[in-house]
Formats: structure tokens, C-alpha cells, sequence
């Protein structure tokens, strides 16, 4: 008869149940966590039992030792183990899945909460079995959906993190008391010049300091801008489908908020100019958001003449143009600018990692002291230790080293992206726009897959996914999705690839 394990005595699992094979386009990492992660699921590996070592495993199972300390790494991460290198891996008490709910694919669903129980010899259903969900449960009791592809965002675990705290310690140890107690809401004049001689390197933007606020980011630059030009009965205009946060935001200062429905080559000027007074325009001419799709000189010099023609302001919300993978970026449109009609908006958030809070605006002479007079009388400011910091980064090169790797390595993932998405629907059926640059492509779906069907097991599963018809306002594009991978691990993107295959 078997004795009880004690409360001293952890079992150790040998680990010698067959392995299962490997799923197509499978990575060797995401093998090795479904093998373990299903078996703590089915109950072959209960509560406190201790996993091998990642060097035994590594040699049962002819791997290296570095993809099951990954594995071992991402298990840890999502809760379905405990302990520390050194002291042993342990099966946890209390799995982090509201799997047993619907039991395990091939199971009939039996009662909740009992493993198998009422189980049926019904066909596998078709999802991967692999469907951990790690998102916190919502405060009326149902867990949040967990994303796929939807990290939009730079990854801050490829930042010069080292570098960036001697540059804080260093700035610390420099600022003075007058430069804590003074008040900037330009921001710090040193900073600007930096922003300045970089948009005229980088962006091809002639522009001086004087010109130039330091924002917390390009929605800080979006609500400025409404207060400052917008009246109650001003129009404004924005791309259709477009950036989900700008019509709320204006919309805030005006009722006439009108949805423009893009083209081949982003905002359509054609379809402005039947609008009548035109205060405000919105637009992503490097990397249309969503789309992607980057606006052409051409039409850039037809919408700047047509706001000098209309007197109205355009916005140029150049959210992530740092990142061109195939060729150099075309100029920003605020390099056309001869009017001086443009309000040229980046983030330092999207180059460097988003808890950053720093962005700027490039902005016409006129304006500058109405948006210094407003950033003043609604108290946003920005650390000076942080702009101090921020400034030598851009100084002594920092900054456009980083850049240049984290270029290189979104490009990876751009392209790991791609062929996931072409073993989930074969090479010669995917068709994708705006994966030249920036943080995330959109993948046009196949004419003979079901959307509706797909949905309805992406919300069954727990799962959920950026559809571009999320984007649209009044315009009906084809069925598309937003896929996302800037800020994902390369073993998430694959991981991800395998569920997105399962819901196909």
C-alpha cells in the first residue's frame, strides 16, 4: 500500500510517461511546457510533486538545457509551479487555469469543477490543449480574455536598463535645488534642443527648441490640442478606421467629430474636402493605425495644400515611425510644412518602454504659448531628473544605438510573425498590409474562413483578438485582424501562432 506523502516529503515525478510529438511549427520550449503543463492539468502530476532538474529532463527528453529552463521559467510565470533554482521546481497547490471547467479537449463537458467527469469518446476538439490563461479575473467574477497578439507597445526587456539608471543616479547627483523648484511646462530647455536635433536628423524636421513641448505622450498631445484650437461648434476630422482613442478625446470638445474613410493611401483628401469648416484633421501618415499603410508624398503635399486652403490644423501623430524594417521612412509631414499648419506628435514611450511618460510636440510658432499656457494651467509636467536623463541619453548616442537594436530585433519578430501566420493558413493564402514598419501588421483573413465561427470559439476559449471592424466607425472593410508583436517574447509569438492555428 502506498504511503501518504508527509508535509516534509515532496514527491519527485520521473518523468518517463511517453512523450507526445511535436505539433507542427512547434517550438522546442513550447514542446516541452505543453508536456508538462497538460500533465499537472490531467492530474498525472499532482500538487507538491517535484519536476526533474532541467539538466535530467534535458537529457530524457534530447533537448537542450536552456529551452526546459525557459519552459521551466514560463510555468513558474503563469503559477503552475513554485520554488527557486536550487531548492527544486514543485507542482503548485492551486492551478491558475479555469481549465477543469470545461475539461480537457477530447472530454465531454462533465460536471464544473470535477476533471472528466461524465467523460464521452466524442472527436478532440480542434484547439490546442495548451490554453493557459493568466489574466486577472474581473471584478463581476469572469476572467478577462487574454489577448492574442495585441502587445502594440515597445519591448522594455531590450532596453539598455543599465545604462538608463547610471543616467538617473547621474542626474540626481546634477540637479540643483532651482532646477527641482522651477516649474517648466515647455519642458527643460536642454531636453528640447536634444528633440529638435534629432527630428532634423531622423525626421527631416527643420525646427528649433522654442518650438518644441515636452509632453507625457501623444495623448497628452491630442487633449492639448483640442483645448487649445477647438470650439463647440469646430469640426473635426479623423481616419476611418483610425486610433480608437482620438475620437473620444475630441469628441470631449466638440460634437462634430466626422469619421473620414481612408483609402489605398491612408486619409483620403478627396472625401475632407466635402466637409465644411474643417478646424482640426487627425492623421498617421508614416504607418496608418490600423492599416499600416504609409501616406505618399503626393497626397501629403495635396492635404497640406488643402488645409492652407481651408485654414485648419493638422495633427501628425507619428507613433511609431522610428521603426521602418525594409527601407528609410519618408520624411515626417511636418518636413513639408511651409505653412507652419502641422503639430508634429511622437513618444518616447514607444522607443524606449512606456512607463516612461515623456513625449513632444513640434509645433507652429503661433501656438506655442497657448499650449505652454495650458500644460501650466492644467498642472502635467514631467520629472526634471528624468528629462535631465533623457536629454544625455539622446546627447551621447544612447538613443539611436538602441534604436538601431531594437529595429533589428522588432524585425525578427515581424518576420517570426509571418511565418506563424503562414502555417496557420499556408504560405500562398496570407495576405498582410503595413508589416514594413512599425509594431504590429494586419492580417487580411482568407475568403473561406468563417469569421463568425472564429469569433465565437476566440470567446469560447477565453481568448480575444483586435479585429480591424473594432477600428471602423462607419466604414465596412474586409474581415481583418491586428496583429501585434512588438512587446511579445519570441516564444510568445510562437506560443500564440499554435492557439491561433487551433482556432482556424
Amino acid at each position: 500500500m502506498t504511503k501518504p506523502l508527509s508535509s516534509h516529503r515532496k514527491a519527485e515525478s520521473s518523468l518517463d510517461l511517453p512523450a507526445s510529438p511535436a505539433r507542427a511549427g512547434e517550438s522546442k520550449q513550447s514542446w516541452v511546457y505543453r508536456q508538462i503543463q497538460e500533465r499537472i492539468l490531467q492530474g498525472a502530476l499532482a500538487a507538491g510533486t517535484r519536476l526533474p532538474s532541467t539538466r535530467s529532463l534535458a537529457q530524457r527528453w534530447s533537448v537542450s538545457r536552456s529551452t526546459v529552463e525557459a519552459a521551466y521559467d514560463q510555468l513558474r510565470s503563469e503559477g503552475y509551479t513554485t520554488g527557486t533554482v536550487g531548492s527544486g521546481t514543485y507542482v503548485s497547490a492551486v492551478i491558475p487555469d479555469r481549465f477543469f471547467r470545461r475539461g480537457l479537449p477530447g472530454q465531454s463537458h462533465g460536471v464544473a469543477g470535477v476533471p472528466g467527469a461524465g467523460a464521452g469518446r466524442g472527436k478532440p476538439a480542434p484547439l490546442p490543449a495548451s490554453i493557459p490563461s493568466d489574466a486577472p479575473p474581473a471584478a463581476n467574477g469572469h476572467r478577462v480574455p487574454q489577448p492574442l497578439f495585441a502587445a502594440r507597445s515597445a519591448d522594455a526587456s531590450i532596453f539598455p536598463m543599465a545604462a538608463w539608471r547610471r543616467g538617473l543616479l547621474a542626474s540626481a547627483k546634477a540637479v540643483t535645488p532651482e532646477q527641482l523648484a522651477y516649474e517648466a511646462p515647455q519642458g527643460w530647455r536642454p531636453l528640447r534642443e536634444q528633440v529638435a536635433r534629432y527630428l532634423g536628423a531622423a525626421r527631416g524636421i527643420s525646427c528649433d527648441a522654442d518650438q518644441v513641448v515636452i509632453l507625457t505622450g501623444i495623448r497628452d498631445g491630442l487633449d492639448l490640442s483640442a483645448r487649445v484650437l477647438l470650439e463647440p461648434q469646430d469640426q473635426v476630422l479623423v481616419e476611418d478606421p483610425g486610433y480608437l482613442t482620438a475620437l473620444p478625446l475630441f469628441s470631449q470638445f466638440t460634437s462634430r467629430v466626422v469619421p473620414i474613410a481612408i483609402d489605398e493611401h491612408g486619409f483620403s483628401v478627396d472625401r475632407a474636402r466635402r466637409q465644411r469648416n474643417v478646424k482640426l484633421v487627425h492623421v498617421t501618415p508614416a504607418h496608418q493605425s490600423p492599416v499600416g499603410v504609409t501616406m505618399p508624398v503626393s497626397r501629403r503635399l495635396d492635404l497640406l495644400a488643402w488645409a492652407a486652403q481651408e485654414n485648419c490644423w493638422i495633427i501628425e501623430d507619428d507613433y511609431d515611425s522610428e521603426f521602418n524594417y525594409d527601407a528609410a521612412p519618408l520624411a515626417a509631414l511636418k518636413s513639408l510644412d511651409t505653412a507652419d499648419r502641422v503639430i508634429h506628435l511622437g513618444s518616447f514611450n514607444k522607443t524606449m518602454f512606456n512607463a516612461l511618460r515623456i513625449g513632444y510636440a513640434v509645433l507652429p510658432k503661433r501656438w506655442v504659448a497657448a499650449f505652454t499656457r495650458a500644460r501650466l494651467t492644467t498642472g502635467r509636467s514631467n520629472g526634471m531628473i528624468e528629462q535631465i536623463a533623457l536629454a544625455r541619453f539622446l546627447e551621447d548616442g544612447s538613443f539611436a544605438r538602441h534604436i538601431r537594436k531594437a529595429r533589428a530585433v522588432y524585425a525578427q519578430k515581424r518576420d517570426l510573425v509571418m511565418q506563424v501566420l503562414a502555417l496557420a493558413v499556408g504560405r500562398d493564402n496570407l495576405h498582410v498590409g503595413g508589416e514594413h514598419a512599425g509594431f504590429h501588421l494586419v492580417w487580411w483573413l482568407p475568403p473561406d474562413i468563417n469569421l463568425a465561427a472564429v469569433q465565437a470559439r476566440i470567446q469560447d476559449q477565453g481568448l480575444s483578438m483586435q479585429f480591424i471592424a473594432q477600428f471602423c466607425r462607419r466604414v465596412a472593410l474586409p474581415p481583418g485582424v491586428v496583429i501585434g508583436y512588438s512587446g511579445l517574447r519570441p516564444a510568445e509569438i510562437e506560443r500564440q501562432g499554435t492557439l491561433l492555428r487551433g482556432l482556424l
